[in-house]
């Protein structure tokens, strides 16, 4: 097992998030999952987060993270959550048809930690999600 470190300490610290469209919209395909990776990978550093494994549905996606210690998770998430959501509406228009009152993502979100659970089997799982539509 690689465990992470910085100057004070050793840590493997892994999330599976999971966001949902508001009223769960079937919005992402391919391109706008592509997007939504991007933005993800964009702001990940800043929060010292490291994407794993990103899947998704027509009405949500699911992702497998790391974070330090003191990443502060609910504010890279609300962040992620309003970049995205301005990001893909402005440079996806059609996206704004399908959506309820211009909200893209639902305010609420599921993190779960990795516990014991092996990062490849969670990575297995995340692969396995999802019909894709085109």
């Amino acid at each position: 097992m690689v465990l992470d470190n910085n100057a004070h300490s050793v840590f493997l610290l892994h999330y599976h998030l999971i966001l949902v469209v508001k009223y769960r919209r079937r919005v992402f395909d391919n391109l706008i999952s592509s997007r939504a990776k991007e933005i993800f990978e964009y702001i990940a550093p800043n929060y010292h987060i490291t994407l794993m494994e990103w899947n998704y549905d027509a009405d949500h996606i699911h992702i497998l993270f790391r974070a330090h210690p003191k990443t502060e998770i609910s504010k890279f998430i609300n962040a992620y959550k309003s970049a995205s959501s301005r990001l893909i509406k402005k440079e996806f228009p059609e996206v704004r048809q399908k959506l309820w009152n211009e909200y893209f993502w639902s305010q609420s979100f599921c993190l779960i930690t990795a516990g014991d659970a092996p990062p490849s089997v969670l990575k297995q799982y995340i692969e396995s999600q999802g019909e894709k539509s085109e």
